[in-house]
């Protein structure tokens, strides 16, 4: 499973090309953020990625873990 860091000042439309990217070769992404702010596009780009891949009758779902200072997001397929 490949991690992407996602910061505060990371472009939500990147993040989501490469989450899609990874998602159709592994089915599976982890994102890591640190902070509000890096949550908050993390979020943004989950979004974004389900519109690329929603096309292709591709779906997924996140499970969000938070510790104290890191917040990780998992994404994995959801067969319907």
């Amino acid at each position: 499973m490949e991690i992407l860091k996602v910061s505060s000042k990371s472009n939500p439309s990147k993040v989501a090309g490469a989450i899609a990217n990874v998602f159709r070769q592994d089915g599976t992404v982890e994102l890591q953020t640190i902070g509000a702010g890096s949550l908050n596009q993390a979020i943004k780009a989950i979004a974004i990625a389900r519109g690329f891949v929603t096309p292709e009758k591709k779906r997924f779902h996140f499970i969000e873990e938070v510790t104290t200072h890191l917040t990780k997001i998992v994404i994995n397929r959801w067969f319907a």
